[in-house]
């Protein structure tokens, strides 16, 4: 029996455009939809109608795709469920949250089931396994960042402009004067799954590297507190001695504080910290220069882009890439003065 993935491989173009011809959610091509046509006749598909009947039936629920180690938490993922949730119930719908990984085989149940009407997903990695199996089934998906600097997932996103980001934070430092900066990048096992956050964020530090006379030393960070300690340590009584840390890894900022006051340096008179993406309101920020993440913008924007994907959308998906910008409350202060040198 014929699938939608064999006429998709007759008609040369992705499944997910097999469906959209099949239901007539999107705009397609003449030619493309004729081929799609051909495909279909010449295979003998037709799709299932079980599909189309739990299609048919709305669960009025949202399901919310995190991935997540077990035994760790980390506060911008409950933050943004919590939005998450927030808007969905201004919506009519509410929130099923999954936090397996990667989370494709639990995705497929869930969109399978009728279980819920449309996914949003988080922790987006370039060549995301879950936005493919879910394109597989056109199950209406929203992400929450994205990753892939081409943009050829075809599916609706809002995201904070990493790169633009740090490349502020990194410009504005070396800008107040500072000569020697350290930017405390993702964690290396974020790196290496290519999230989109860390993939832009690196972007952006070497783009800003490029563009002042500053040093700037990249320095991935880590999720193991005694890899973090020495990481952190050895970029700071490096020689010359950096004036100023960028950080974007922001789940582990106390441990690099207290590694900081290990090293009897004081902030910001002897190091200017300058966080990258910061919860609004988190303890321990607020006295420091930082660009903030929009965690209710971002929530409210990536609901109405995953409600409206149920309704077939509206022709191009939506993208929303948002402008940084340092929030209100202490500037960074230029290097003290203290001799840095050996």
């Amino acid at each position: 029996m014929a699938t939608i993935k064999d006429v998709a491989r007759r008609a040369g173009v992705a499944p997910s455009t097999v469906s959209y011809v099949l239901s007539g959610s999107r705009k397609i091509s003449e030619e493309t939809r004729k081929a799609v046509r051909a495909a279909i006749a010449e295979l003998g598909y037709h799709p299932r109608a079980s599909a189309r009947t739990l299609r048919s039936a709305r669960s009025d629920v949202l399901v919310l795709a995190v991935p997540r180690e077990p035994g760790k938490y980390r506060a911008v993922d409950g933050r943004f469920a919590i939005e998450i949730s927030d808007a969905a119930r201004a919506h009519g719908y509410d929130v099923l949250m999954m936090t397996d990984q990667p989370g494709v085989a639990g995705l497929r149940r869930v969109a399978g089931s009728g279980l819920a009407d449309a996914a949003i997903l988080m922790a987006v990695q370039e060549a995301d396994p879950r936005i493919t199996a879910l394109r597989e089934m056109s199950f209406p998906t929203a992400l929450l960042g994205h990753g892939d600097a081409r943009d050829e997932t075809g599916l609706p996103w809002v995201d904070l402009d990493w790169e633009a980001a740090v490349s502020l934070a990194l410009t504005e430092t070396a800008a107040r004067g500072h000569e020697r900066i350290v930017f405390l990048a993702s964690a290396e096992h974020e790196i290496a799954d290519r999230r989109g956050y860390a993939l832009h964020g690196l972007d952006g530090a070497r783009e800003a590297a490029r563009r002042t006379t500053a040093d700037v030393t990249l320095q991935p960070s880590s999720a193991d507190p005694e890899r973090l300690r020495q990481l952190v340590r050895r970029a700071l009584t490096s020689r010359p001695r950096p004036t100023a840390l960028v950080v974007q890894h922001l789940v582990l900022l106390n441990q690099v504080r207290d590694e900081i006051a290990a090293l009897g340096l004081r902030v910001p008179e002897d190091l200017a910290v300058v966080p990258v993406g910061s919860l609004p309101d988190e303890p321990g920020t607020s006295a420091l220069p930082r660009i903030e993440l929009p965690v209710g913008r971002m929530a409210a924007a990536v609901v109405q882009l995953a409600v409206e994907a149920i309704g077939g959308g509206n022709g191009e998906a939506r993208h929303e890439l948002i402008s940084p910008r340092f929030a209100e409350g202490p500037a960074i202060p230029p290097p003290s003065g203290r001799d840095a040198a050996p």
